[in-house]
């Protein structure tokens, strides 16, 4: 994350310490709220583990900008996080949501230091923060490591191109039915989610009195229960009525990757050979 927005300064230890206890080793599956690291077999997790920080976002908080450089890389353990991409005439629009099945920073693997994509919180929720280049150290000396890089890599890929087309084919309340069913997914059940007016317009890239009109619509359809200031209240059954296919087969593809892909990295033997390039390391982990 850049210097000016990353969640905790750096060399400072949040108080409330490493989630998993004094053993990281130890059952570190069910310790450890995010999914791929989670799925990491418990020798490769302790390469990283040392360095992981537990950082509690706010709401709206901005944690890299487009161009920023990244500094630290982020691994959710609950709440949901946007990628947004900024057009040259202000415009925006959410290609991608994160939670706790994936990472914020993981491009810095693939050989780029810089964000291509503004990152938003927009349900608060706990993370585990690692510095970039400590990250990079244990990449280089774990092929499960290298692995999961490229599962949420496919999984990412999965979400662009459902957005992408979905963005192209089907109506605005439709997708706005999509997303909010995508952070409902990542809203820890609750049914009251902390989104403006104003946000639905970034993530869906249409303007606020298009919002209004689809608010209205979906209120009409008692999809969504109210629209209090700075929340919507939803109707999860008729939400998903009103949500075009893309929600049900994107979600699908998205958690068949992330638990196959687990599955394989919890079985994987870790390596550390720790003059082997993470590039190479990467390439073949996807061969």
């Amino acid at each position: 994350m850049s210097s000016a927005d990353q969640p905790a300064p750096a060399g400072r230890r949040p108080s409330a310490g490493p989630p998993w206890g004094t053993n990281p080793m130890m059952d570190h599956a069910t310790r450890v709220g995010n999914r791929l690291l989670a799925a990491l077999p418990a020798a490769d997790f302790a390469l990283l583990a040392p360095h992981l920080r537990k950082v509690v976002l706010k709401r709206d908080a901005v944690l890299v900008r487009s161009g920023d450089r990244i500094e630290h890389l982020l691994f959710p353990c609950g709440g949901a996080i946007s990628y947004i991409v900024d057009l040259p005439n202000g415009q925006t629009a959410a290609i991608a949501v994160i939670g706790r099945e994936g990472a914020i920073g993981l491009t810095l693997a693939l050989g780029t230091s810089h964000s291509s994509v503004t990152v938003v919180v927009r349900v608060p929720g706990p993370v585990l923060q690692i510095p970039a280049a400590q990250f990079l150290s244990a990449l280089g000396r774990s092929a499960a490591i290298a692995s999961m890089v490229q599962i949420f890599t496919r999984s990412l890929l999965t979400q662009v191109q459902h957005v992408a087309a979905c963005n192209a084919l089907h109506s605005v309340e439709a997708r706005m039915a999509c997303w909010l069913l995508q952070i409902h997914d990542r809203a820890n059940g609750s049914n009251l989610l902390p989104l403006t007016q104003e946000t639905m317009s970034e993530l869906l890239g249409v303007r606020r009195t298009t919002v209004t009109h689809v608010v209205r619509a979906l209120r009409a359809s008692r999809a969504l229960k109210s629209n209090r200031r700075g929340q919507l209240e939803i109707d999860r059954p008729r939400l998903e009525a009103v949500a075009c296919e893309c929600y049900k087969v994107m979600s699908r593809r998205i958690d068949r990757i992330i638990s196959r892909g687990g599955a394989g990295l919890i079985q994987a033997a870790p390596a550390r050979d720790a003059r082997q390039p993470p590039g190479d390391r990467l390439s073949r982990a996807g061969s």
